[in-house]
């Protein structure tokens, strides 16, 4: 529908700087009038603003200004009509727009909330959606939402720090919130605000200073992440040892398609499908989807690698398990995750 606007639009600008030209011809050369006078002549008459001429008109100049006014007023119309059905249409699209977009925030539950678009916010958002997880974005610059919010992702336009819009991009109803706002202290501010609007989210957030990790944990941050240590470490990583870096990029960071190497299963959904079976060795992943079980996190969130066959699983825990694209398929297909 804009297309057919924007061409009706085009148009219509199109007839009128050429009505305006072909006066101002017409006056030059029938006339006998001066450039500028021309202008103010074929100005006056298409506007129809009833200033005097410039000089006495002849037969021939007469003709010609009343095929010119009787021509402008329709192309004037017509434009007129363009320009503000374009303007009404293209508002009316816009709020119809936000009113989707906020009837689709107000449904999610569980869902992520990012708080900025910048690098670090794309690149959260690019995992989430290979994950298909629900999320929202908060991003305060309307320009970069403008040209991001058809990509199918949900924008609230706003400042993070303020609580209004944390809740409009549905807070109290979200599981885990993302700052990745440039400035330390404007995550701090977030992540305070965040932690009293929801006491149970799971908050992740970015920092740049060393001094700033420790605060922000104390703010309420379940986790605190700092791209830079990480990318450095990285880098020098694949300098100590490369095979060993390379090889883990392959398992933790690169998509096969919408699958990883590694997937975390609860335990819960495990023990539906295998009648309680209460040990890793009951269980049997590896002879049942090839996979193999290389971690186990406890109820109270610590971690055990590579757990024993005799490990005992507990209803709120979950296991770590490893397997190429295939082997996770047929685990997710088994379990329904």
């Amino acid at each position: 529908m804009f297309k057919l606007f924007r061409s009706k639009f085009t148009i219509a600008i199109s007839l009128l700087i050429t009505i305006y030209l072909i006066g101002v011809i017409g006056y030059r050369y029938i006339s006998g009038f001066g450039w500028i006078d021309s202008m103010f002549m074929t100005m006056i008459t298409v506007t129809t603003v009833g200033f005097s001429t410039v000089k006495e008109l002849d037969p021939a100049s007469k003709i010609f200004t009343i095929c010119l006014i009787v021509t402008s007023v329709f192309i004037f119309g017509y434009a007129i009509t363009v320009i503000t059905e374009y303007i009404f249409s293209r508002t009316n699209s816009i709020l119809i727009k936000k009113k989707k977009m906020k009837r689709q925030i107000d449904q999610l539950r569980g869902h992520v909330i990012v708080c900025g678009y910048g690098r670090n916010g794309k690149q959260a958002v690019h995992k989430l959606m290979s994950y298909g997880k629900d999320f929202v974005v908060v991003e305060m610059d309307k320009g970069l939402v403008e040209r991001f919010e058809d990509d199918n992702i949900l924008f609230v336009n706003g400042n993070a720090n303020e609580d209004e819009i944390l809740l409009e991009a549905g807070i109290e109803r979200a599981h885990c919130m993302i700052t990745a706002l440039p400035k330390d202290a404007d995550n701090l501010f977030v992540v305070l605000s965040a932690r009293q609007l929801n006491k149970d989210l799971t908050i992740i957030s970015r920092a740049s200073e060393d001094t700033s990790y420790k605060k922000l944990k104390l703010a309420g941050a379940n986790n605190v992440i700092m791209p830079d240590r990480i990318g450095g470490d990285h880098m020098a990583s694949l300098v100590v040892e490369p095979g060993l870096v390379e090889f883990i990029d392959n398992l933790t960071m690169m998509d096969h398609g919408d699958l990883t190497n590694i997937e975390e299963v609860a335990v819960a959904d495990i023990f539906e499908k295998n009648n309680g079976n209460s040990t890793i060795r009951d269980i049997d992943l590896r002879k049942r989807t090839g996979c193999t079980i290389i971690g186990f996190k406890k109820q109270d969130g610590s971690y055990i690698v590579n757990p024993e066959a005799d490990t005992i699983l507990e209803p709120d825990s979950s296991i770590i398990v490893l397997g190429r694209p295939e082997q996770i398929k047929a685990l997710n297909k088994m379990y329904q995750l």
